[in-house]
């Protein structure tokens, strides 16, 4: 994407109302939306989250299946979410927000059980060592999205990353957190919820035509 067209939807992005872009020091210092977002919807719906949304399909995906539930897309790259965001904005779906943010600081974002679901689709495994820190289900992520869930709350992770899906199933075992479902392969094996299979990232597609195979586990993280 050439910088003419980023900056083209930096700036449209500033237009919608879908869309909030706070400031990493607004975030950390008492984000205004925080332990606020029933309001910012205007109902009581359970929230839903996509780390590293991307172009936002699941964000856009499952509000247009769910309509009595809340989905936000966060992200650090807003000329991506943009798609995300103008689509909700011409579909008119009411029950979508995208929030242009880092997501180490999701629990700035979120007060303690205020999320029902976190979906994390396609994030980078972080294969390296040294870049384990950065990886989204390792243990000080799993803490944070402990802290906003709500007591039965699930997480989702769609990867087409054997070492990412190995890695954390390994995890989540060792610590004696509840596995719901895992599936190694979701086209081949029969069993993954409707909308695994029938929502596809940009990026999964891509990976299908290469012939990989796509990844999910659902699971609980235990209260310690």
């Amino acid at each position: 994407m050439g910088s003419k067209n980023k900056l083209k939807r930096f700036k449209e992005n500033e237009t919608f109302a879908n869309v909030i872009q706070p400031t990493r020091e607004e975030v950390i210092k008492g984000f205004g939306h925080q332990g606020k977002w029933h309001q910012f919807f205007g109902n009581g719906n359970p929230i839903v989250l996509e780390l590293g949304c991307g172009k936002g399909e699941y964000t856009v995906g499952l509000a247009r299946r769910y309509p009595h539930k809340n989905f936000i897309g966060i992200d650090i790259k807003g000329a991506r979410f943009w798609r995300g965001a103008k689509t909700a904005l011409e579909e008119k779906l009411e029950n979508v927000a995208f929030v242009r943010t880092q997501i180490e600081l999701v629990d700035n974002i979120f007060a303690q059980q205020e999320v029902s679901e976190i979906w994390i689709t396609f994030p980078d495994p972080q294969i390296k060592y040294k870049r384990t820190k950065h990886r989204m289900t390792n243990e000080a992520f799993l803490e944070k999205y402990r802290r906003i869930l709500k007591m039965d709350g699930m997480v989702h992770l769609k990867t087409d990353s054997e070492f990412m899906h190995g890695y954390t199933l390994g995890l989540l075992h060792g610590k004696g957190h509840q596995v719901l479902y895992a599936n190694h392969d979701v086209y081949t094996n029969e069993g993954s919820p409707e909308e695994v299979l029938q929502i596809q990232t940009f990026y999964e597609k891509q990976y299908l035509e290469k012939g990989k195979a796509i990844t999910y586990i659902q699971f609980r993280i235990t209260n310690k």
